[in-house]
């Protein structure tokens, strides 16, 4: 079960980092906020299942995804074998007690959402962790190879991205903190204005309202990586992708064609190859040229986040690099 980016844009594996942080950081303060008065924030099992739109599709699967696993259910009301599969993703959605939301997906209604996920035939069931998708199974299949399938993708959410699913409460009532938004923040309209600003390109204004904020809170964690993003996005903008990377296998001693060559490898969704890239170079050179390149690594690092396996695999590696 290998994990596919969610991000249709060119910026493959850094838009759903973006989203799975700031939907992190939301549903903490949700939670800290339920806490705060008196609510446990648990759902009713009705909530477990939910209906999903193209509209609603970054809120109530790539936010809710850095949470709890998204099982996405692609019917359709004339298909004969979506009304046998259905049934039996519902009743194990409220079986499994929040280990993951099933979000269920018209396909006549939502054709976009169908084609970003490459849908041939339905039904089709994808999943969702941390903003990235996995392709479960297509058409009609036995419960028990389900039963195998969901069981692989709690243990991967709980492993690798550490989500540990929701807390259901039989008593609670349908909607009740699905639902709820949460509390704005000191930052919300500078943070809001940064990622519009990414969004249409304006990337020395994103630059400049992440700045922003971290000069009030130099810690704030989405100002962190938001900042890291749009400088690694400045820095390649330019590039021309083909001289880059025949400069960076002619000349593996230059520092900066590596340093280059592994920007455009992060920004193309390549994170390994990035990181070994630069932990090689980091093998090859000394003094103030390893320096260098050891500083662009934890650049990165930060562009990814620090709880991600890869960065936590080439921090090993750079350690044994360096001592």
């Amino acid at each position: 079960m290998q994990p596919r980016n969610m991000s249709m844009s060119g910026v493959v594996d850094l838009a759903a980092v973006k989203a799975a942080q700031e939907a992190k950081a939301k549903a903490e303060q949700a939670r800290a906020e339920a806490a705060r008065q008196g609510g446990t924030g648990a759902v009713s099992p009705a909530d477990l299942v939910i209906d999903v739109d193209e509209a609603g599709f970054e809120r109530d699967v790539l936010q809710r995804s850095a949470e709890v696993p998204v099982v996405i259910d692609f019917w359709a009301e004339w298909c004969e074998p979506c009304k046998q599969l259905s049934p039996v993703l519902e009743r194990l959605a409220v079986e499994y007690a929040g280990r993951f939301l099933l979000a269920k997906i018209d396909v006549d209604a939502n054709q976009m959402l169908m084609q970003q996920f490459g849908v041939q035939g339905i039904p089709a069931v994808f999943a969702v962790v941390a903003g990235q998708a996995l392709p479960l199974f297509q058409g009609v299949t036995p419960e028990q190879q389900i039963r195998e399938t969901l069981d692989q993708l709690v243990q991967v959410a709980e492993q690798r991205f550490g989500l540990t699913g929701l807390t259901v409460d039989p008593d609670a009532e349908a909607g009740g903190s699905a639902g709820a938004e949460a509390p704005v923040g000191p930052y919300e309209a500078t943070l809001n204005a940064a990622a519009q600003a990414l969004d249409a390109g304006d990337l020395g204004g994103a630059i400049q309202a992440y700045k922003n904020v971290l000069a009030d809170d130099p810690a704030h964690p989405e100002a962190q990586l938001g900042l890291a993003q749009a400088e690694l996005l400045q820095r390649v903008q330019d590039f021309d992708p083909q001289k880059v990377r025949r400069e960076a296998a002619e000349r593996p001693a230059d520092v900066d064609a590596q340093i280059a060559a592994a920007d455009l490898d992060l920004v193309g969704g390549h994170v390994d190859d990035a990181f070994g890239r630069l932990i090689d170079t980091v093998r090859r050179t000394a003094g103030d040229d390893r320096d260098t390149v050891r500083r662009r690594l934890l650049e990165l690092f930060e562009v990814v986040g620090p709880d991600d396996p890869r960065v936590i695999g080439a921090r090993r590696a750079l350690a044994r690099a360096l001592f």
